[in-house]
């Protein structure tokens, strides 16, 4: 009886220690705590399932055009993986993977651009994924080819595909890995530009930018969006 009773006394003390209570010493004092409190409070966030998603647009006309930056770095990531994109679900192209012993879903949409919110909240909505677990990657014509820019959280930037996804999901607080794809030249649609093909030169930089990419996505998903951050928001040296 003696020692169940010094079991009880020291776990009410846990409890309260962990949870700002210094007062908890019966099991009626418990009860009386604020509801408003969390009696036991995980330290480590329970991993559950990832999204990353690569924004394009599908068909072979597309296929390695600067707006398809974001499945570029996804086929990268797959083959580092080993994984398989190739799952019709969600409106999309999916694949299952593992980085660092968390569970991942990797996501091409397959909507067109304008339209990525649509798969990407099917895709949440499905696997119960908060926002805050959901990483996209995307061209931004705003940085040199092959220059990474890697954030928390921030706005649309004027990218549709974006737009489209801050929309469905109701917030724009998202990690996101940002691929440069170049400024437009003068005078030419932006249309026309961001759909068309790389040129000879840029092609390579983009390759190993894709690769650089998805090194950085499997970062954040193990080490933390802030450290890739740290590792990748660089300049791209001429």
């Amino acid at each position: 009886m003696y020692e169940n009773k010094l079991s009880t006394r020291f776990l009410l003390g846990i409890f309260a220690r962990l949870n700002g209570y210094d007062r908890i010493k019966t099991p009626g004092d418990l009860k009386k705590a604020p509801k408003r409190r969390v009696i036991f409070r995980m330290k480590e966030k329970i991993l559950n399932m990832f999204i990353i998603a690569g924004l394009g647009n599908p068909g072979k006309e597309y296929e390695n055009t600067r707006h398809n930056a974001g499945f570029m770095v996804l086929d990268a990531l797959a083959d580092k993986l080993g994984a398989d994109i190739s799952e019709k679900k969600h409106k999309a192209l999916c694949g299952r993977a593992v980085i660092g012993g968390q569970k991942v879903i990797l996501l091409k949409p397959q909507t067109f651009m304008n339209s990525s919110g649509e798969s990407i909240r099917a895709a949440a909505d499905y696997y119960k994924v908060e926002p805050e677990d959901i990483l996209v990657v995307y061209d931004d014509i705003h940085l040199a080819p092959g220059q990474l820019r890697i954030r928390a959280k921030g706005s649309a930037g004027g990218h549709n595909g974006m737009k489209s996804i801050i929309a469905h999901l109701g917030t724009q607080e998202f990690p996101r890995v940002r691929v440069g794809v170049g400024e437009k030249p003068p005078r030419m649609d932006l249309v026309d530009y961001v759909l068309g093909h790389f040129s000879q030169s840029e092609k390579k930089i983009m390759e190993d930018a894709a690769k650089e990419a998805a090194d950085a996505v499997a970062e954040a998903v193990t080490e933390g969006i802030e450290h890739a951050m740290n590792d990748h928001n660089r300049k791209r040296e001429d």
